[in-house]
């Protein structure tokens, strides 16, 4: 036998004694238990995949989507602050169902004076209150708002018997829908129009005293159908106010009469643009048409301040048709400024266009349409080509709303025209956010009213990097050598709500109504884990191409978590069950910290340790194969003859193994390390995570090493890394650049540092301000 083969009979006998020993000395044996690992497969978390929904996270062969196709006339009564319509809908069923009833959204209803949404928290008397808010709860009548239904009816003209719930309305058939077939019937209804800067409304008007005027943002104005899909049948859930919006993908005919001086746009194509448009605006149009690099002006301000007191009796009627939108809004307000530029994709041509009244100014114009067409760029690049003709930017005091091309941003200069950082980069953040999501629900069409991540994680996901592209494609916006001060995504800034209490954290999947911080939980949480996936677990390359695949398979679908999650997984062969879980379906928290190191030196001789392992397992030295025994500094068996020599030096049986088993070259080639460390890593924190780590040496230079979360996966309270280097090394840093969102950081280093956590910095801000 030579020496290899006789080396690894013998480490395999001392391994049969080792097993053997701990056999005969352990009597009492622990109960049996169930896998706890946190990266076994999520099995029992998803859905099982189907011919619908395939295991791949793509549509499957039999997947289906109902479609909804309305015609409306809307009168919007400026005097009285009403709305009227009528509207048509066009069902048809593609399920393989036959349907009994339908199901319709009635969102204005959470409006309604006697609404239970006022009735469904139960908080007690805070510190204090705003008091607009007191006055608005305790002084003054509930606004009535809700529909009034005047009729449903059939395509012959008979009434459709319905039942209203809250928010919901079921019509009555008086036979089955059957499976690919479609019904047509008509609702007649009107709603008091609210004040959406008092009761915070998504939905409303602005009334500016100065001039008399009012700007309109009318959005979830009318009956809407509901989904019906594989996953759950009807989606019938209440508006209750915060969870948003399931729809049905269909084609619109929309004609809107407004008073005659007032300035429209909404969603869709218009269809009688020189029937509305003087002159004038038709060759400004057609200027902008062909302006890529700046806006045009279609209504100057001078025209609108003009028009502000104009005050028409007559009325003029815009109308607007949109194929495969899942919903349809608009503005109108003599108020209105009206600019727009074109943005061109490939052979196509999209309008970014921008509608605000003066107290805009200058902000809006010099800001808002560089803003929606840099997000229609950004977030095409990392999706798909923008689909739609344009995408509109509607000025609206405290609203962020988003609708299919058009979305209400806030931002406005203070009562002298003073401009803070805070209000420029808010505004452009919220239109950044607000265009986003024609990409993230409009197109990639999730259930925001389950799910509210699903477009409020992934779009401020691809908020933040738009911003950051922002950033770098306009420098001039931008203070010099900064970069853009994204308010979500960076992994440090959701560390306070991480680090939280418990008590008042909600996993990520959850119903949005059902959290405490929705901001943080819908929002911020999701959008910076995946920063994190993209920049430190999968890298851009990857994640982007699995994040394009996602978009592009569930473009104008229905997509789930489920879809979500296997796609990225298909698409990147990265197994990502263990970062799924701990970041979406737990309230687990990053912390990891460097707890011990040891410096050990190769020895000759067998250590104490040894020694004392040999002795209960009755064996000798001579029973053994040569081995290389490490003695670490700090014990009894170190000596100072062993520092600063090579293992092989140190050690007469490796020395002898190199003579023997290796050539000259092979052994010339060799770079002995002089130190080994044995470093423990621990993890206090729940979520495993990959392990960053900064080596530093006594030289000054630095070596950077990730090692995979799977580090964690057979101990997720502590692991070991041995390093052997040439080089002393004499400090350690965990997370060098703060990638992972760790809560305390007080523990990332060695030597320990005496510093503050992350989390204590942020609370000694707070008391600062």
């Amino acid at each position: 036998m030579n020496k290899l083969k006789y080396c690894f009979a013998s480490l395999l006998f001392l391994f049969a004694a080792v097993v053997s020993a701990q056999e005969e000395v352990k009597v009492e044996r622990e109960q049996g238990h169930t896998a706890q690992s946190k990266f076994r497969q999520m099995y029992q978390e998803f859905a099982t995949p189907n011919t619908y929904r395939s295991a791949s996270g793509a549509p499957g062969p039999d997947y289906y989507q109902q479609q909804a196709n309305y015609k409306m006339d809307i009168l919007l009564d400026d005097k009285n602050t009403k709305i009227y319509g009528t509207e048509t809908i066009t069902y048809i069923n593609n399920s393989p169902d036959d349907l009994e009833y339908l199901w319709l959204q009635l969102d204005q209803n959470v409006r309604t004076k006697d609404s239970k949404s006022l009735l469904k928290d139960g908080d007690g008397v805070p510190l204090a209150e705003p008091t607009s808010g007191f006055v608005q709860k305790y002084l003054t009548e509930n606004f009535d708002g809700g529909f009034n239904i005047e009729y449903v009816k059939d395509a012959s003209g008979k009434n459709l018997p319905y039942t209203i719930n809250q928010t919901m309305m079921r019509v009555d058939l008086p036979q089955a829908l059957k499976s690919k077939s479609q019904i047509s019937f008509s609702i007649k209804w009107w709603y008091n129009i609210p004040d959406h800067t008092v009761n915070r409304a998504r939905s409303g008007y602005e009334y500016f005293p100065e001039d008399g005027n009012r700007a309109y943002v009318i959005a979830q104005f009318f009956p809407r159908m509901a989904v019906y899909s594989d996953v759950e049948g009807w989606q019938n859930h209440q508006f209750w106010g915060s969870g948003e919006f399931a729809l049905t993908f269909g084609d619109y005919e929309v004609n809107i009469t407004v008073p005659a001086d007032h300035i429209l746009d909404g969603t869709g194509e218009l269809q009688n643009r020189k029937e509305v448009f003087t002159k004038t605006m038709m060759d400004r149009f057609e200027k902008a048409k062909k302006s890529y690099d700046k806006p045009v002006l279609i209504v100057t301000q001078a025209e609108a301040e003009a028009a502000e007191k104009s005050f028409s009796d007559k009325t003029k009627t815009w109308k607007l048709k949109a194929q495969n939108v899942r919903d349809f809004a608009f503005a109108s307000s003599r108020k209105f400024i009206w600019d727009m530029q074109a943005v061109k994709f490939g052979a196509r041509d999209v309008m970014a266009v921008s509608m605000y009244p003066k107290e805009g100014n200058p902000l809006w114009e010099d800001l808002s349409t560089k803003a929606v067409a840099h997000t229609l760029k950004s977030y095409s690049a990392h999706t798909f080509d923008y689909p739609y003709h344009k995408a509109i930017s509607v000025h609206a005091k405290n609203q962020g709303m988003e609708y299919p091309m058009i979305c209400w941003n806030y931002g406005r200069p203070d009562e002298n025209g003073n401009i803070s950082d805070r209000v420029k980069y808010g505004m452009i953040s919220v239109i950044i956010h607000e265009v986003g999501h024609n990409f993230f629900p409009m197109i990639v069409n999730s259930d925001e009213r389950q799910w509210g991540w699903m477009d409020e994680g992934l779009d401020t996901f691809m908020q933040y990097v738009a911003e950051q592209e922002f950033g770098e494609a306009f420098p001039e916006v931008i203070a010099p050598n900064d970069k853009y001060p994204s308010r979500r995504g960076d992994p440090a800034k959701i560390v306070p709500y991480m680090s939280g209490d418990q008590s008042t954290i909600a996993p990520i999947m959850e119903n949005p109504e059902n959290v405490y911080q929705l901001g943080n939980n819908a929002y911020g949480k999701p959008a910076t884990a995946l920063n994190i996936l993209r920049e430190t677990v999968m890298g851009r390359e990857l994640f982007d191409h699995a994040f394009k695949t996602y978009s592009h398979r569930w473009m104008f679908k229905h997509p789930t978590p489920e879809d979500f999650f296997r796609t990225m997984e298909d698409a990147s062969a990265v197994d990502l069950d263990w970062f799924w879980r701990g970041w979406f379906y737990t309230t687990d928290y990053v912390d990891i910290g460097v707890k011990d190191v040891k410096k050990y030196f190769v020895s000759n001789k067998p250590t104490k340790k040894m020694q004392e392992y040999m002795a209960e397992r009755n064996v000798t030295e001579a029973d053994l194969p040569p081995l290389v025994y490490l003695a670490e500094e700090d014990s009894e068996d170190f000596n100072a003859d062993l520092k600063g020599k090579g293992p092989s030096e140190n050690s007469k049986t490796l020395n002898e193994y190199m003579m023997d088993n290796m050539t000259a070259v092979e052994r010339a080639a060799v770079k002995e390390p002089k130190y080994f460390y044995e470093i423990t890593f621990d993890k206090p924190g729940g979520l495993p995570m990959p392990l960053i780590v900064e080596y530093t040496y006594a030289d000054g230079s630095k070596e950077n090493i990730t090692y995979p979360p799977e580090i964690w996966r057979k101990s997720d309270k502590e692991v070991k890394r041995v390093m052997a280097t040439q080089k002393e090394l004499v400090g350690i840093m965990v997370d060098p650049k703060a990638e992972t969102a760790d809560i305390d950081t007080t523990n990332n280093s060695w030597p320990k540092k005496d510093e503050k956590s992350d989390f204590d910095k942020f609370k000694e801000n707070i008391k600062g301000e």
